[in-house]
This record gives structure tokens, sequence and C-alpha cells, in this order.
């Protein structure tokens, strides 16, 4: 038989792959965090009305590890990652894949500035095992890596690039399409974007700002226009986070989206969790970022049509 020369071309971007991810488990051990394995298959994701679950014989496939990993958080681990297959309805094209690699961290006693400090560490620490300085070409710009990185407000990135302000675009049901649209192809150009204190809707797992309850302490971090991850300080008022899921499963419903059952057990143990921030950040596009893929399908070792 014939070899199949489209995997057959990805043996250098697997390899820059493996190479990464081997320097992230590096980078997480040498500051003391442990590595965890959480069930994949879960009864009850966290309702968010703009990611959907694939249903599992009953239960649901993991939108990411989070709910698992804060009862750990709950049950007294101090720091903790994992790298985990995640997988979402729909998600398809040159940067989605329906089943994806998420690397998740999550530290106690923390809040989302201190997880911006680490990705400025985690970043620079893991191009050097692709053999990368503190910049990075990115189809065909150029993108320093050293600190500080950028910081916009989702506020001020509305007035400075989009065509209407940010409580207009909420208003209208418009705020994911101006993002998309309007917003993160400006972000982290010529260095990293920490995209930054979102607007109190859009964190529907996070802590509000003490001193402006009108926003969550959460951020997204762009690089090359490209979203790379999600973070925020962690809300742990079990009353609060109740009321929050009571709500957005009555908008998912709304919106005629399949119904979740409420995440009891994590909501049980909430209250045992200390002041802890977490964050999500996708494999999958930062070997793309590392390696210059134009697309996601280059860096990984199957994607669902070949299957």
């Amino acid at each position: 038989m014939e070899i199949n020369w489209r995997l057959a071309r990805r043996r250098k971007a697997l390899w820059a792959r493996a190479a990464i991810v081997q320097a992230i488990r590096r980078f997480f051990i040498e500051r003391d965090y442990l590595e965890v394995e959480t069930p994949q298959r879960i009864p009850a994701p966290a309702p968010e009305s703009h990611i959907d679950a694939i249903p599992a014989d009953g239960w649901f496939l993991q939108t990411s590890p989070e709910l698992c990993m804060k009862r750990l958080l709950a049950a007294g681990y101090p720091r903790l990652f994992q790298l985990a297959h995640c997988w979402r309805v729909g998600e398809r094209g040159s940067r989605h894949l329906p089943e994806f690699t998420l690397l998740e961290w999550y530290r106690v006693e923390a809040d989302y500035h201190e997880l911006m400090e680490e990705c400025e560490e985690l970043l620079p620490y893991v191009a050097r095992a692709v053999d990368l300085s503190d910049q990075l070409v990115y189809q065909g710009k150029a993108i320093h890596l050293a600190a500080p990185w950028e910081l916009v407000s989702v506020k001020e990135a509305f007035a400075r690039y989009a065509h209407l302000s940010m409580e207009e675009a909420l208003q209208r049901g418009l705020f994911d399409e101006v993002m998309v649209q309007d917003i993160e192809p400006h972000l982290g150009i010529d260095r990293p974007t920490f995209l930054y204190d979102y607007p109190a809707v859009r964190g529907a797992l996070a802590r509000l700002c003490p001193n402006d309850p009108s926003v969550a302490e959460r951020f997204e971090l762009y690089i090359g226009g490209l979203e790379l991850a999600n973070a925020f300080s962690e809300l742990t008022d079990a009353e609060e986070q109740r009321a929050r899921f009571v709500s957005e499963e009555a908008y998912r419903r709304s919106l005629g989206k399949q119904p979740y059952p409420l995440a009891e057990k994590f909501l049980q143990e909430l209250s045992n969790m200390p002041p802890a921030a977490g964050i999500a950040l996708g494999v999958d596009r930062l070997v793309m970022l590392l390696v210059n893929a134009a697309t996601i399908d280059e860096v990984v070792a199957f994607t669902p049509e070949e299957l």
C-alpha cells in the first residue's frame, strides 16, 4: 500500500509538538505543580451559552477539566496542572477541532494577575524547546515574547477597534461576533496581548472585581491574532456560583440547546476552595504558533476527516 504522505509530511511538526509538551511538563514540575488526570466523561459540564458538550451515554465528554480540578483544590491540593483531551460540538475550522488538547493549571492564593506573570514565563520557556529565542515569526510577522506584554481592557478594545461600544454589543447580542471580526485580528500582533476585565455577564465562573463589580477578573491571551488562553480569578462563593449556573442554564434552554443537569458535587464542595486562579491554554494553537503553521490540521497526528 502506498504511504500516506499527508501524515508523513507532519513528521517535523509532530516532533516539535512532542518537545513542546515535554517542556510544558518540565515548567510546571519545576514549580511544584502536581500533574493530574481527571475523567474525560462527566455527568454535568459547566453551563456556558457559547459552548456545547458532546453527549456520551447519558453523560457528557468534558469541554474542560476545570470542575474536577477545582474539586481537587477544594480538597487541599495547592497547585495542579493537566494536559487534557476535550470535546465541543461544532468546533471545526482552520483553528478549531471538535477534539483538542487543553493545558489547564490552577494555583491557590493567586489571582489573574499572577497567571499573567506565569504566562510571560511559560511561553519563552517552551519556545526555547524548539530552538526559538524571545522572538517567533508567525505567518510573516515577528512577535516578541519578552515581558512585559500588552494589557488592553475589553472596554478599551471595543473603543479602539469596534464599530460599537461594548455595552451596545452586549445589548444587541453581538459581543462574540464583534470580538471575532473587529477586535481579535488586532491583538498580539507585535507582542502578546492580555485582553482583560471582561463584562461580568461574560465570566460565569470568575470572581468579580472588588472595585468594579460590572467586570470579572478574567483575561484572554492573544498572540498573532490567535486566541491562546482563557483565565480568571476563581469564584468561590457557592451560592453565587449556583445562581449563575441556574441563570446561564435558563439562557441556554431559551436558545433551544440541550439541557445540562447542575454540577451538584462541584457546587457542594466549592465553599471549601481557597482563593485561587485558573487558566486553560490551547496546546494545538500553541504548537501552531511555535512551528508557524497556518492551520491546526498541520500540528495534530490525525484530523477527524482522516479517521
